[in-house]
């Protein structure tokens, strides 16, 4: 169910606003995704291209995003932005090739332990992932991405011997049975649920804080598509049998390896819940006016806006969330 799906993986519940399949006032595709909003041309054809990649290297416009453990260094303030290097300022690493920008200026990012850089703070994709401007995302999502499947996939899964890294960061080579490697990437599917009366299905996870509250979500399984992966994971959680399943939106969500992938649904409100407590440890419906004063309360914390559910709930709501209040 909740925002960590089954397997110890990111199963579970977003937020968002309506589809307008039972009234609500948004309708239409997911707009706004905070971590799919890169710029660059990833140029993929370039990354064989040791020619390109070696003067693009030596050009001094060229910039370098280093990444380390998934933080990156950044100017936190009222406009953040992330720490782009020179080549000849980046330290020695594993070197990832990110695109280029519209005026042909090429960016990479170096796996390396942060420098320290005055006026600069290491962040991570939580704390930094929605307020960064579009291009400074895409980098930072994309090096993150590049560097956790690095870290964690050094050898060959056939014959167990040391990979190396090909294709500028986006493949790893096994010397030994000359087999290619290509990063990972877990789907999930995200449920916006609602029913005949317009209401919002919202649930919470066992390992989640009692006040906090999420759409569904979980992993697709193999030989399924998505539609039925919403459907499964909606009764199997839920206990409900879903229709009008609907493509909203997609979001990477490298943390660690996910492709987050949003729908909306549509389900019978008379239908009793019955949740899956190993998934779900409760879950009901909610009007618009109850999610508003439960929140205003204090008694429900809705997703961040870094996450596919935020947006998801608010587009069922209609705008904004309400604030917490201060404590």
């Amino acid at each position: 169910m909740s925002e960590t799906p089954r397997n110890g993986r990111e199963n579970g519940t977003v937020d968002g606003m309506t589809d307008g399949m039972g009234g609500g006032s948004a309708q239409g595709p997911l707009e706004w995704l905070a971590l799919a909003r890169g710029t660059l041309d990833r140029a993929g054809d370039r990354r064989s291209d040791d020619v390109f990649l070696d003067a693009a290297w030596s050009d001094p416009r060229t910039r370098v995003l280093v990444v380390w453990r998934g933080e990156v260094n950044a100017v936190v303030g009222d406009e953040p932005t992330v720490v782009l290097l020179a080549p000849g300022d980046a330290p020695s690493g594993d070197r990832y090739f990110l695109g280029v920008d519209g005026d042909g200026t090429a960016y990479f990012a170096v796996a390396a332990p942060l420098p320290s850089i005055e006026g600069a703070d290491p962040v991570g994709l939580r704390r930094v992932g929605v307020l960064l401007p579009d291009r400074d995302s895409g980098l930072m999502t994309h090096a993150v991405s590049l560097e956790h499947w690095h870290d964690t996939h050094t050898y060959c899964p056939r014959c167990g011997t040391k990979t190396e890294i090909r294709q500028a960061g986006h493949v790893r080579h096994c010397p030994s049975d000359d087999s290619d490697h290509f990063p990972r990437l877990d789907p999930a599917v995200i449920m916006l649920v609602t029913d005949q009366d317009d209401r919002v299905l919202l649930a919470r996870g066992p390992q989640w804080p009692d006040d906090r509250r999420s759409v569904l979500a979980g992993f697709v399984e193999p030989g399924e598509s998505l539609e039925q992966a919403v459907a499964r994971e909606v009764r199997e959680e839920v206990g409900l049998d879903v229709r009008d399943v609907r493509y909203l939106g997609s979001q990477p969500w490298p943390l660690p390896q996910s492709l987050m992938i949003g729908f909306s649904a549509v389900a019978d409100g008379t239908v009793p819940l019955v949740p899956d407590l190993v998934e779900i440890r409760d879950a009901a419906w909610y009007t618009r006016d109850e999610l508003t004063e439960a929140i205003a309360a204090g008694r429900i914390v809705a997703p961040g806006p870094l996450s596919i559910a935020a947006q998801l709930i608010m587009r069922w709501y209609g705008g904004p969330l309400p604030k917490m209040p201060a404590f």
